[in-house]
This record gives structure tokens, sequence and C-alpha cells, in this order.
């Protein structure tokens, strides 16, 4: 297990390396002068120069990469362009509602999912399998904008339920709280969707195998061989993509932050392309990338843990 752990670690930190060039390369690949791209075109050649000075853009491009990356390395996201402002600072401010968001939104959409998918695989074919198999790909392919959209008319207006904008009181959890459920319902349905039709599959792959037919001859109920037998060992893969939904919702929460508008890297993210803040943007790229990869890295070691297979094919 130790032997797969360092192997893991050592293969994150490659892909971190490697979107950190491709994010540095992109960066410095737009035409125009980074200066006056950065700073808008009222900027004086003095301050110009100073940015360019202040940002090594003078240097040559492998100078530039071996300076940014060491920066990266020590935690030194940048400073803001307008307001000199750490970007470290900024986004550590803006991480905690994006991380609760992403949650929120995977964590009522796997106790939900997992279950449809566990009750489809006890009844293949059935009304039930047919219904979830309906409701499934309807979550899929609905997009979470318009889900958005849909909650705030419905739940907001029409039924005044739900707030419709912001993240709430921060010094109130139960009205965070209470802010936080249209936004996750909206990201996390198309997961439900997602989680359901991943565990039936998985679920029905495994009730076929010998040890599960061994059960059953035992004279066990269906359930008691679903959830105590064949959960076990088909709740892996789903380990595996509820991380990688994880992962992805902490970028794909851009759309609720923005249609809730609520505070989150999304929506800086969003908010700083506009304004041509460059180095607030790649910081918070390089964040979500970071997060992504220790995600997944993390969802990759449980399932290594549960499953020794898994740990010898590395």
């Amino acid at each position: 297990m130790l032997l797969y752990i360092i192997r893991r670690l050592a293969l994150s930190v490659v892909i971190v390396f490697l979107a950190v060039l491709a994010l540095f390369l992109m960066l410095h690949s737009i035409p125009g002068d980074p200066a006056s791209i950065a700073l808008g075109p009222r900027a004086t050649p003095e301050v110009q120069a100073a940015y360019r000075a202040k940002m090594h853009l003078d240097e040559p491009l492998y100078y530039q990469f071996a300076i940014f990356l060491g920066s990266v390395f020590q935690g030194d996201l940048g400073s803001d362009v307008f307001s000199n402002r750490s970007v470290a600072l900024t986004l550590s401010e803006q991480l905690p509602h994006t991380i609760s968001l992403a949650l929120a939104a995977i964590g009522w959409s796997a106790l939900l999912g997992i279950p449809l998918g566990c009750l489809s695989a006890i009844r293949p074919n059935s009304l039930a399998d047919r219904v979830t198999g309906i409701f499934s790909v309807g979550t899929i392919a609905v997009p979470s904008f318009l889900v958005s959209i849909w909650a705030i008319l419905i739940f907001s207006i029409a039924l005044g339920w739900f707030p419709v904008l912001g993240a709430g009181d921060e010094d109130d959890i139960s009205d965070r709280l209470y802010h936080l459920v249209l936004p996750a319902f909206a990201v996390g349905l198309g997961w439900v969707g997602y989680l359901a039709r991943m565990v039936r599959a998985t679920m029905l792959e495994v009730m076929g195998e010998n040890y599960i037919r061994s059960v059953r001859a035992f004279g066990l109920s269906p359930k008691t061989v679903v959830f105590r037998y064949a959960l076990k060992v088909a709740i892996l893969p789903t380990i595996t993509l509820i991380g990688v939904g994880f992962g992805g919702l902490l970028s794909g929460t851009v759309f609720a932050e923005i249609i809730f508008s609520r505070p989150g890297v999304g929506k800086i993210i969003y908010d700083m392309v506009l304004a041509r803040n460059f180095p607030v943007v790649q910081g918070a790229v390089l964040v979500t990338i970071a997060m992504y990869v220790f995600v997944t890295l993390i969802a990759d070691l449980l399932v290594a843990w549960f499953d020794p297979r898994v740990r010898e094919s590395l």
C-alpha cells in the first residue's frame, strides 16, 4: 500500500507540473503585449514598464517559468493587478464557498443516486427500473444552468420557499445552509443520474459473480444480498466517480455561482476574466487544478484500500 501511495503521489505531482506548464504557456501565447492586455489601453508607458519589471516580462521565457514555478510551490500566486492584494488571500476567502457548494451537491446526489441504482439492480427490467432509468437520463440531459433558472422561478419567485440570491449571513450557519439548498439542488441534480446508472451497471455485473450465487443459495433475502455483499464491491467504481464528480464541481459551479450571485472561485474567475485581471485568473485556475488532483488522489487511495487488486495494477 505504501508503494502505491508513493506512486500515486508522484503521478499527482507530475500532473500538477504539466498543468502549471500548460497554463503558463497558454497565458504567454495570448497575442499582444501582456502588460497592455493586463492593464488596459489607458495605462501609461511608465505603469506598463513597472508591470513588466514586476512580472519579469523582459526576461527569457524559461526564466519567467522558473520564477513562476518557484512562486507557486511557495504558495505565492501573485498579486491582484488593480488592488495589489495577494491572490492567495483572495482565493482563501472564496474557496470555502465553492467547496461547501460542491460537497452539498455531490452529497445529496450520492444519497439519492446510490439507492436508486440499487433499486434498479434488485429489480431489473421492472417498472421501477424503467422509471429510474428515465429519471436518470432526464437529469443528466438537463444542463445545470437551466435547472438553476427553473429552481429560482419555481421555488423562490413562485412559491417563495427559498431566497433568490446570495450566500447568507456568514455568522449564521443556518442561514448559509438555507441559501445553499437551491444552488446545491441545481448543481447536483445531474449527478443523481450518473451515480444511479453507474451503481446499477456495476451492481448487475457483481450480481452475476459466483460468490453472490453462493450467498443466494443460503436463502438470504435479495436486499441482504445486495446491500451486505454486492454493494461492497459495486461501490468501488462509484467512489472513483464521486471523486471525479466532486473535482469537476469545483470548476463546474461557475454557472450556479453567477446565477445565484454566490461568492466562489468560479464567479471570481468569470469576473476577473471580464476585468482582464490575469494573475487572479491564473491563481484560481491553478488552485482548482490542484484541488481536482487532490480529490481524485483521495478517491484512488480509498479504492486501493478496499480493493488490493488496484494496488497491484499501478
